[in-house]
């Protein structure tokens, strides 16, 4: 039987939390048929009732494999980890929890961060700088990333490649388009130069660096 895997992605310079569902995937080489749904306006809300008509969330990422929908990024990825050779999330029970509780925190906004700077305007040619307040908000994180790799021991948030690095990119991208100074953080500058150099993250973003910048809602 041919298998039938869909992920419904999303505009690739505007949908963050498609692209960690879509880097799940690829890291475990899972095989699937991407449709891109062009989430820009006017169009966004004409295809987003498209996906409602099988996804209740009525948003990008759904994940359609052999006709089970699996929607919200959390869940494909928590998927991707189940359904690849290598587990995305540590054997360890302990470690594991508290890596998903890295993921939660990524899954509610990151304390506000990524409400306050769009993945869109990350493309922009001019990007902008960081208010006051995200600076302060983005140092704690990048103190947080740091003592979170000097436990592991790196190189990565738990040691192995998990989830919780893979939700951390799009943030990375937003932090790093305004040129932040990583110095106080080394752990944090290798780490973030090492996911973004990963294949899968530099796929992802050449077809997104290529098209128009997308003016966010805000």
């Amino acid at each position: 039987m041919e298998l039938s895997r869909i992920l419904y992605s999303g505009t690739k310079n505007a949908s963050s939390w498609a692209m960690r569902a879509w880097l799940a995937l690829r890291e475990q080489e899972i095989p699937f048929e991407e449709y891109v749904v062009d989430i820009r306006r006017p169009q966004r809300l004409e295809n987003l009732a498209r996906i409602a008509e099988f996804s209740a969330p009525a948003a990008v990422p759904v994940l359609v494999d052999e006709g089970v929908v699996i929607f919200d990024s959390l869940a494909i990825m928590e998927y991707a980890s189940e359904l690849g050779p290598h587990a995305l999330l540590p054997a360890d029970i302990r470690l594991r929890a508290h890596t998903r509780s890295l993921l939660a925190w990524v899954h509610s906004g990151l304390s506000g961060l990524c409400s306050s700077i769009s993945f869109e305007s990350s493309f922009y040619p001019e990007p902008g700088v960081l208010t006051e307040a995200e600076a302060k908000e983005a140092k704690r994180i990048f103190a947080v990333w740091e003592q979170e790799l000097a436990n592991s021991g790196g190189p990565y948030l738990a040691g192995e490649l998990s989830l919780a690095d893979l939700a951390f990119v799009p943030v990375v991208r937003r932090l790093l388009s305004r040129q932040p100074d990583l110095a106080s953080w080394p752990l944090t500058m290798a780490w973030s130069a090492r996911l973004m150099a990963r294949p899968s993250v530099v796929e992802w973003m050449q077809v997104a660096e290529a098209l128009p910048p997308v003016i966010s809602d805000e």
